[in-house]
């Protein structure tokens, strides 16, 4: 199978994933590139126009059909004008087993935060039957929620830098976590935020010199039909669906990285 035609289909396969689950789709790409021997800051640079891409023909076709919030996409994006930079400093920075490894663990860590929500509305169901009202504390009052979607476009604009994701595998499960927003809800905001996160990580990483054009261009137009077709679908889906898909991919991914890390590690080390 050419390089093309394997980057057309992670490609598309991103950008299914990137409607269906809030992400940008650089979980996907990251590996592929890796795979077809980018080093891992380029895949990360790379990604990052992908990314941009595609989130914005999703976006697009949510905006369309009534479902993006401009005002929350705004809070959570614009941090990340910062943000991004700081992270795409790290990732050029790091060693590349490192780098790997702590993209892994990232990923299992966002498993953590979708099992803690969960575990949250159980408990939220429990005090209702006791005659309770409302979700648990799981957050100072004090924090509002225009606090804490900038927080969390800030911690989504650093993790865009540094690995070349949009940052939706941090976006989705902290609003469900912190803002108690609905699973669809949050996907389709994390998605519009990721066109702000992705295309500034995108020009600082092309600074670096980070980005391969070519490579870019090929996943991102390509994942943007499979965004459309994602995102007619996704109000379809019952949200266990949703959520179930979102960990799976995250548990395969962090596996992978885990591998490639050490395959990184010990080739250094020899």
């Amino acid at each position: 199978m050419g390089t093309g035609l394997i980057l057309a289909l992670a490609g598309l396969l991103a950008g299914v994933l990137a409607g269906f689950l809030g992400i940008g789709g650089g979980t996907v790409m990251v590996p592929v590139m890796v795979a077809l021997g980018l080093s891992g800051v380029q895949a990360v640079g790379t990604s990052t126009l992908a990314v941009a891409l595609i989130a914005l023909v999703g976006s697009l076709q949510n905006w369309r059909m009534g479902f993006l919030k401009i005002n929350h996409v705004a809070m959570l994006g614009l941090p990340a004008l910062v943000t991004a930079y700081l992270g795409q400093a790290v990732a050029t920075a790091l060693p590349e087993h490192a780098l790997l490894a702590i993209f892994g663990l990232f990923l299992l860590f966002n498993i953590y935060l979708i099992g803690l929500k969960k575990q949250v509305i159980r408990q939220a169901t429990r005090a209702e039957v006791d005659g309770e009202t409302g979700l648990p504390e799981v957050v100072p009052q004090r924090l509002s929620p225009t606090v804490l979607r900038l927080g969390i476009g800030g911690l989504a604009g650093f993790l865009a830098g540094l690995f070349g994701v949009g940052g939706g595998v941090v976006m989705v499960p902290l609003q469900i976590l912190l803002l108690h927003e609905p699973i669809k809800a949050a996907v389709q905001t994390s998605l519009g935020a990721i066109v702000i996160t992705g295309l500034w990580a995108c020009l600082w990483h092309a600074q670096a010199g980070n980005v391969q054009l070519a490579t870019g261009l090929i996943l991102g137009l390509v994942g943007a039909i499979g965004v459309q077709v994602s995102t007619r679908y996704l109000p379809r889906l019952p949200d266990r669906a949703v959520t179930i898909m979102f960990r799976l991919l995250l548990a395969l991914l962090a596996g992978y990285f885990f591998v490639k890390a050490w395959s990184s590690y010990t080739l250094v080390a020899s």
